[in-house]
């Protein structure tokens, strides 16, 4: 082999690693585009405020003195009620006008209430008309948040009590991966056609007592790479492009010293 054919095939391995190189770049950021959007679509979370129950919720009503059911009998067919009723669960569905079916005092108006508001109003009736100093429990079950990114297990997380805050949720998946950014965590926030996003640092402690990490029903949590981890990626990548090239090289250079 002539030395002008080793320079032709020298060439020809350095300009396979220039096409390839760009398509390791191209990887990353397609990954990462994912909730990236512009600076000006990170405004400020407002302040969580207590939720309001409405048509469609789903609601688990009991009497904690009779934790089976909310009276000592099991609801009837005759309850007034197009409401869905699980009677082993206690689950009630707010319908349109507002209203949820319950046992004994039939339809109760609940939408636009708070839960705690709700539990008192439903043991004001209930204590005038059947029970005696009832203790009323009211869970809103449908609420929930959406993990996405770097988290160990992603998926849809229920809201089980009131303040719910992004540490706690997080801590229900199993935290961060070793890939994740606890300094670039995004709580997505409000209609899909006009969201609120904020960055949250949980590497700040200051960031604990932020309000926006009060987790509100259907917020979407997105955990970003990190950025050492992202050079990882890229670097082998690079070298996973570069292999191919430095094999073909090192063939060559074999196939000329033997030709010699």
């Amino acid at each position: 082999m002539n030395k002008k054919t080793l320079n032709h095939y020298l060439s020809l391995a350095l300009l396979l690693s220039s096409i390839l190189l760009p398509f390791s770049s191209c990887s990353y950021k397609q990954d990462q585009v994912l909730f990236e959007g512009s600076k000006q679509t990170n405004t400020s979370i407002s302040a969580a405020t207590a939720y309001r129950i409405r048509p469609q919720d789903i609601l688990q009503v009991r009497n904690l003195q009779n934790v089976k059911y909310i009276v000592d009998d099991a609801p009837s067919a005759s309850s007034s009620s197009s409401s869905s009723v699980n009677a082993d669960n206690q689950t009630y569905q707010v319908e349109e006008d507002s209203t949820v079916g319950l046992p004994v005092l039939g339809n109760v108006k609940v939408a636009g209430l708070t839960r705690y508001e709700a539990e008192k109003r439903i043991a004001y009736l209930y204590s005038k008309t059947l029970l005696k100093d009832p203790v009323i429990q009211v869970k809103i079950l449908n609420l929930k948040v959406t993990l996405m990114g770097e988290v160990k297990t992603p998926g849809n997380y229920q809201l089980v009590k009131d303040k719910t805050t992004l540490t706690e949720i997080l801590g229900e998946a199993g935290g961060l991966t070793s890939k994740g950014d606890e300094k670039n965590i995004k709580i997505i926030r409000g209609p899909q056609e006009n969201p609120q996003v904020t960055e949250i640092d949980l590497s700040k402690l200051s960031s604990l007592s932020n309000p926006a990490c009060i987790l509100q029903n259907q917020d979407i949590i997105y955990v970003s790479e990190s950025r050492h981890a992202i050079k990882n990626e890229k670097l082998q990548n690079l070298t996973n492009i570069a292999q191919p090239a430095l094999t073909l090289l090192n063939t060559v250079l074999l196939i000329f010293t033997l030709s010699k």
